[in-house]
């Protein structure tokens, strides 16, 4: 009874597991939510003896000196933060010109910092800008792993020392004891310093196979003295911005570290709310509430959306040609403009959340009394109710414009432009519309970089956009209820038309943003099951097969089998070959065909796998197609090693291969023949072949694999020249040739030996085989990729890689790893990496899960072996 108990429990974890694996971003998204509600509920209560008012006139009494200074102080801030990517790449051990760096780290950190979420991250901004500089997806991970852990080991050691050094003074204000707090930091100090001396000479730790290796001692000295350049200018602004008080800049930069860092774990885009509730708690007894609202939403304005407007006013100073032709400048030029649809995208976020916000909040009384004499009330309101709606059109349109869509582009112009008269409309506003007219501009400067066709309304929302939306309402929610706290909430206020009745307003507008948001997301959460297309007709298997044989890549052959779909450009001169399993969708290696079409048919099979409700996934990719896949806004993930042989340098005879030729010679003596039967012939012998392959099968308990491997089927032996092994006329082991006309690459496919065969015949057949390509003039000979290889010894490498360093190590209990990659090496082959490219790490990991289900022909399959 135990046993099955115990059963039904680990089956049920088993489920919960794959459960949260499944629904991961939708569980953390929905807890962030909640956390922010939180937040946002706690706000309320702060701010419950503060007016609108008030804090108008908190903002109108800063100085614009004050002002000038925050601005400087955020320059400063995003220099150093600029010196963190110099820092990085100095650290990996990459050299890039200083302009293109300093672009890239800039839009990524105004991007960032703005936003704060996935799809429109720095981190993914940096991978498409590094890629296209030459760094490999390791370095880029290195370099963001770099990044990011400097400023929270800088933001660690920065708030320990300034609580050292004011310890009493933050004691009073937060309300805990100063000796507990003296001890916390001292604590935090003694462990960056211990980190900081065992690192001094870049020593490597090693623990359970994973190396480490920390930076040396200048590294580590300059990134801190970088770090603390950041936090502390980043602080002034604020600080610069709030009215007299006595709190001192030590203790209220340590505030302010401490505000950042639970603004950061709190998962919430930029921090929103969280940051504002640590630093009201921390000084709403040394500072009025209206005051410190009043700083921190001019803090907002200048540190976060002042950057990302520069950035896009530099973005349109590089399309003028006489900026980018100048050296130095147009390589920095030309990436800001690959950049474009990322900054432009968040651009449109922030519009899109500004008009939303805007019709919550009362129009000063000078407007509409200015607009009652020009206007009837039914423009006035409809504009003002039409406004919120545009602004989370623009929302929706930011997803797209990352993605370069046309359609996008199109819905985010046009919503822009009536926006932009609404603001006339519905009060006369000039900020906002200059706003809306820069984005009209960066939108038609930047038109061609838009140029995949696809349909935005077939689009569903991710979970991270959903809650991105739902944050923004969230935060309209609480300023309207913020600013007409004092209004008397009653059901005939929602029939209430008047110019000065501005509280029916903002809920009349709330109401059909929350209604057209639900909507939008219960459209998305209960799209329509996936579809899966069908499988290639005769007509397009010849079609591809034509295109193969014109193309330098071996492997592409394995479309003969038929078992994979296709997908062409359309000229017809690419295809992409995948599989479906599950959700997922799965192209097999680069595409096939014309190089130049590469990137636009990765953007169409992504496109199509979304429309269909899966994930889009490339398994065994090149580098050259990580470009392209970056994007996207596809991650990379790195699966293995891919063995060559160059067959110009194959020679029997040299001492290089002496061990190969010993077997090959002993396969002589033992009176094994070599011969290649061309494919019209392969008939005459394909029941021997058969005979073979059955034997192979049931001596190895196996049975045959798909997808990325040939099966044993007549059509598919049958299309391909086959090389054999015979002993006394009988045949004792084949292998499957694939090659093309080109001759620049083959390889094999089905390798099958008789279970009697002579000890050493597939060492003689290789020996063989590649003796005669050689002879044939092929250039290259592909020996397959030794899953895990190459992932064991990566210095500071991501989790993934850690995992399959590990497994390489300690898996061949699973899987024969280490014994692959000790067979193609006898071969002195050159080794190339390959990845796997999807969304984020639990797509890579359920990706992988749905390959096995393909290559061994579904869950049955697999499990029977």
């Amino acid at each position: 009874m135990s046993d099955k108990t115990g059963v039904v429990s680990e089956d049920t974890s088993s489920r919960l597991v794959v459960l949260f694996l499944t629904y991961r971003l939708y569980i953390l998204g929905a807890a962030s939510l909640f956390v922010f509600a939180l937040v946002a509920f706690a706000l309320y209560h702060l701010t419950a003896e503060v007016r609108y008012d008030e804090v108008l006139a908190a903002l109108s009494a800063t100085s614009w000196s004050a002002i000038a200074l925050a601005a400087l102080f955020t320059g400063l801030s995003f220099f150093a933060l600029i010196l963190y990517d110099v820092n990085a790449l100095d650290h990996v051990g990459r050299k890039a010109p200083f302009p293109s760096v300093a672009v890239t780290a800039f839009m990524a950190y105004a991007v960032g910092n703005t936003v704060g979420f996935g799809p429109l991250s720095g981190g993914a901004i940096r991978f498409r800008a590094y890629s296209r500089l030459g760094l490999t997806p390791g370095e880029i991970a290195r370099i963001i792993a770099f990044v990011t852990l400097s400023f929270g080991l800088g933001l660690l050691g920065v708030s320990a020392l300034a609580t050292l050094a004011v310890a009493p003074r933050v004691a009073g204000i937060i309300g805990v004891d100063a000796l507990w707090l003296r001890v916390i930091a001292g604590a935090v100090v003694a462990g960056l310093a211990a980190v900081f001396y065992i690192g001094r000479n870049g020593r490597v730790l090693t623990m359970k196979g994973f190396r480490l290796r920390l930076p040396d001692s200048g590294t580590a000295s300059r990134q801190f003295l970088v770090s603390a350049l950041d936090i502390a200018a980043a602080a002034s602004v604020l600080y610069v911005l709030l009215p007299e008080t006595h709190v001192g800049w030590p203790t209220f930069l340590a505030i302010y570290a401490v505000a950042i860092g639970f603004g950061v774990l709190s998962h919430v885009p930029a921090g929103l709310g969280v940051f504002e509730a640590v630093i009201m708690a921390g000084l709403s007894n040394a500072i009025g509430i209206d005051q410190l609202l009043g700083s921190l939403v001019l803090y907002r304005l200048i540190y976060y959306v002042l950057p990302l407007l520069l950035a896009t006013l530099l973005l349109l100073l590089t399309e003028m040609r006489q900026l980018a032709l100048r050296p130095g400048v147009a390589e920095a030029a030309q990436l800001a403009g690959k950049l474009a649809p990322a900054l432009i995208a968040t651009l449109s976020l922030l519009l899109g959340a500004m008009l939303i916000f805007s019709s919550v909040v009362p129009t000063p009384d000078t407007d509409l009394d200015f607009l009652s004499g020009y206007l009837p009330l039914p423009i006035v309101e409809g504009a003002h109710f039409l406004s919120s709606l545009i602004g989370l059109l623009l929302i929706v349109a930011a997803r797209g414009l990352g993605q370069r869509l046309d359609g996008a582009w199109w819905v985010a112009l046009a919503g822009a432009a009536i926006a932009f008269a609404f603001a006339f409309l519905k009060a006369i506003a000039v900020f906002e519309a200059a706003l809306l007219a820069l984005f009209i501009v960066a939108l038609l400067a930047n038109a061609r970089a838009f140029d995949r066709h696809s349909s935005l309304l077939r689009q569903a929302l991710g979970p991270s956009w959903l809650m991105a939306i739902a944050v923004i309402i969230v935060t309209a929610t609480f300023i309207l209820l913020f600013v007409y706290r004092d209004t008397n909430y009653a059901h005939d206020l929602w029939w209430q038309f008047e110019f000065s009745e501005e509280a029916p307003r903002g809920l009349r507008a709330l109401l059909g943003l929350a209604i057209a948001a639900s909507t939008l997301a219960l459209s998305s959460l209960l799209r329509p099951a996936h579809y899966r297309t069908e499988g290639p007709t005769p007509e397009e298997l010849n079609q591809a097969v034509a295109v193969t044989m014109q193309q330098d890549v071996a492997d592409a052959n394995l479309v003969r089998m038929g078992d994979k779909r296709l997908m062409f450009s359309p000229s017809g001169r690419s295809y992409i070959m995948y599989g479906i399993h599950g959700r997922s969708w799965i192209a097999l290696a680069d595409p096939i065909g014309a190089e130049e079409e590469f990137p636009e048919l990765v953007w169409q099979f992504v496109g199509a796998a979304r429309a269909g409700g899966g994930r889009a996934a490339f398994y065994q990719i090149s580098p050259a197609l990580l470009g392209a896949c970056a994007d996207i806004g596809l991650r990379a993930f790195k699966l293995g090693e891919l063995a060559t042989i160059d067959l110009a340098e194959f020679e029997l005879k040299g001492s290089r291969f002496a061990n190969l030729r010993q077997s090959y010679n002993r396969g002589l003596r033992d009176g094994l023949t070599f011969s290649v039967v061309s494919p019209g012939e392969v008939a005459s012998i394909l029941d021997d072949l058969r005979t073979v392959s059955d034997g192979w099968l049931d001596h190895h308990n196996a049975k045959e694999k798909t997808f990325s491997l040939g099966a044993f089927d007549d059509d598919y032996v049958l299309s391909q020249p086959v090389a054999v092994v015979r002993l006394a006329e009988r045949i004792v082991a084949f292998a499957t040739l694939m090659v093309t006309d080109t001759k620049a690459e083959a390889t094999v496919d089905l390798m099958r030996f008789a279970p009697d065969a002579p000890k050493g015949t597939m060492d003689f057949l290789f020996a063989s085989i590649l003796d005669y390509l050689r002879n044939e003039k092929y250039a290259r000979f592909n020996l397959g990729m030794a899953p895990l290889s190459g992932m064991a010894r990566r210095e500071a490498a991501p989790v993934w890689d850690r995992v399959g360093g590990a497994l390489f190590e300690h898996g061949e209990r699973f899987y024969n790893f280490k014994g692959l990659r000790a067979f193609k090496s006898k071969f002195h082959p050159r080794w190339e990496p390959r990845y796997l490219a999807v969304s984020n790490g639990t797509g890579a990991v359920l990706a992988l899960m749905d390959v096995t289900f393909l290559i061994g022909g579904g869950v049955k399959g697999v499990i029977s072996k």
